[in-house]
C-alpha cells in the first residue's frame, strides 16, 4: 500500500473500470489502482467525478487536497477512531497541569534536540563561527528546558531555539542562489522557505492521518495552543520529525542540484486571493488580509514533482529506533511514536519519549 501524489494545474479524476483515471489532456492519462493505495494527495486544480468519489469511499482511501500553491485545503478521511474512551482520557489529561507540562517539555525536547544534532553536522561540514555561537545558545536552552515550570516558558524556549537554529541553517546551503535570510511563512519569502513550507505541510498531513488511525483527537494538543479548527496535537507530534523529514531533505535538494532556479515562481497574493499557502499557524501579528497584500516564493509544478519523490524516499529510509533497538523506516517510527503516546494517555507508560536523532 502506498501514497499516490497527483500534481496537475488542470486535471479530472474519474473511474475507469475498477481503477481511478486521472485525465490531464486528450493524450495523457494516469491510472491508479485502488487496492494498492492507502492515501491519495491531490495537488493543484483536479476535479473529481461522482463515480471516482464513490470508489474512494468504497476502498476507504484517505484523500488530501492541496491547492497549487501548497495550501492544505482539507481531507476525505475514513480513519477516525471509534475509541471514545481513549479520547475521553485525552480530554481529561489536557486539563491536568502536571501532565500537560511534562508532555510539552518532551515535545519541545524532541524538536530542539534534533535541531541541535543537525546544527552539529553543519558545524563539522562548514566550520562557520556563527554556527558554533548558535550551537551554544541551543545547548543552554536545552539545559533550561528541564527547569521550565510552565508551558508558556517552554514555548518561549522553543521559539528561542528555533531562531538560533534557523540562523545556523542558512550556512548549510552551498548553492549561491539558495536564499534563506531566516524562516518566513504565510507566504514563504524565499526559495528555501518555499521547500520547507511544502514539506512541513506533507509531514503535518501524515501525522494527522496517523493520529486519526490510532483513535486520538488531532485537535487536542499539549504544547501548541488549542484554537478553533487547529489540529494542535498534529502540530505537537510533527515537531520531532521536522528536521529529519524536511530540513535535511531541503538542504540535499539544493546542494545536490536536484532543484534549480527555474523550479520556483514569485506569486502576488493580492491577485490570487484564494490560493495563499498556510503551512502552519497564522502568526498573531499577521492577518489574512495582510498576507494577501504581499508576494511570496513558491515551487512550480515541476518543482513539486522533484520534491515529492525525495520525501517519499526519506519516509522509506531506515534508522535505528531506540525504543525497539531495531531499524525502522520513518513511516513505522511515526506510527510507533503515536502508539507510544496512546500508552502514555492510557496510563500504561509514565512519560512520553520523543524520537531523537543521533
Amino acid at each position: 500500500m502506498s501514497t499516490i501524489y497527483l500534481v496537475a494545474n488542470k486535471g479530472r479524476l474519474g473511474k475507469k473500470g475498477q481503477t481511478l483515471s486521472l485525465q490531464l489532456d486528450e493524450k495523457t492519462t494516469k491510472i491508479i489502482f485502488p487496492y494498492r493505495t492507502d492515501q491519495l494527495v491531490l495537488i493543484g486544480n483536479i476535479d473529481i467525478t461522482t463515480p471516482a468519489l464513490k470508489m474512494l469511499m468504497h476502498h476507504r482511501i484517505n484523500t488530501v487536497f492541496v491547492n497549487k500553491n501548497g495550501k492544505f485545503n482539507g481531507t476525505l478521511t475514513f480513519n477516525k477512531g471509534k475509541n471514545v474512551f481513549l479520547r475521553q482520557k485525552q480530554f481529561k489529561l489536557v486539563e491536568d497541569p502536571s501532565f500537560t507540562l511534562n508532555m510539552a517539555r518532551s515535545i519541545a525536547l524532541g524538536k530542539i534536540h534534533n535541531q541541535f544534532v543537525f546544527m552539529q553536522r553543519i558545524r563539522r561540514e562548514r566550520k562557520v563561527p556563527e554556527v558554533f555561537e548558535q550551537l551554544q545558545k541551543v545547548k543552554n536552552i536545552l539545559e533550561k528546558l528541564n527547569e521550565a515550570q510552565s508551558v508558556d516558558s517552554i514555548r518561549g524556549l522553543e521559539g528561542a531555539a528555533a531562531r538560533a537554529y534557523f540562523a545556523a541553517l542558512k550556512h548549510a546551503f552551498v548553492a549561491d542562489w539558495a536564499h534563506f535570510p531566516g524562516r518566513s511563512m504565510n507566504p514563504p519569502k524565499s526559495n528555501v522557505n518555499a521547500v520547507l513550507s511544502f514539506l512541513y505541510t506533507l509531514i503535518l498531513n501524515r501525522v494527522e492521518a496517523a493520529l486519526q488511525t490510532e483513535g486520538l483527537d488531532p485537535y487536542v494538543g499539549f504544547l501548541h495552543t488549542m484554537e478553533y479548527g487547529k489540529t494542535s496535537l498534529a502540530f505537537d507530534m510533527m515537531e520531532e520529525f521536522r528536521v529529519p523529514l524536511s530540513d535535511t531533505i531541503t538542504v540535499s535538494l539544493f546542494n545536490l542540484g536536484i532543484l534549480s532556479e527555474d523550479d520556483f515562481r514569485e506569486v502576488n497574493f493580492s491577485a490570487d486571493d484564494d490560493e495563499f499557502p498556510l503551512d502552519a499557524e497564522l502568526p498573531e501579528d499577521e492577518s489574512e488580509e495582510m498576507i494577501r497584500k504581499t508576494t511570496g516564493i513558491l515551487l512550480t509544478q515541476e518543482g513539486l514533482k522533484k520534491v515529492i519523490p525525495y520525501f517519499e524516499k526519506k519516509l522509506e529510509s531506515k534508522v535505528m529506533y531506540v525504543s525497539t533497538e531495531k531499524r525502522l523506516n520513518y513511516k513505522q517510527i511515526m506510527f510507533a511514536q503515536i502508539r507510544h503516546l496512546k500508552r502514555v494517555i492510557n496510563g500504561e507508560e509514565r512519560t512520553y519519549k520523543p524520537f531523537l536523532m543521533r
